[in-house]
């Protein structure tokens, strides 16, 4: 088994619905692959108050808030994942989602297992 750290960077651009449609994927997890999310930060990119919402939607379609409508003050930013680990397999998706349109950056350390 091959484990590599890896980073993903990611601008999210929609508007809030709670319809898992309108949420952006930030992480997916490849065929024969395992995710361990090391830590995870949303960071608000505008000049108001925005809230952010991350799910851990599994293999089939069941979802999980780790966190829903939270509220990032402007300039500022919330630490999702640090200390508690996020495990992901197959099939899992990581999504995040914002109240207002191109409001944020996100930024997930992982260990990928394949």
């Amino acid at each position: 088994m091959a484990n590599t750290f890896k980073n993903a960077t990611f601008n999210a651009n929609l508007a809030a619905n709670t319809d898992s449609a309108a949420l952006a994927t930030v992480a997916t997890t490849s065929p024969a692959t395992q995710t361990t999310i090391i830590g995870m930060t949303v960071s608000n990119i505008t000049s108001g108050v925005i809230s952010v919402g991350v799910k851990l939607v599994n293999s089939s379609a069941s979802a999980t808030w780790i966190v829903k409508d939270a509220p990032i003050p402007t300039g500022g930013s919330l630490v999702i994942s640090s200390s508690q680990k996020i495990c992901m397999v197959t099939g899992d998706h990581l999504k995040v989602i914002s109240n207002t349109l191109n409001s944020m950056n996100v930024i997930i350390s992982y260990l990928e297992i394949t």
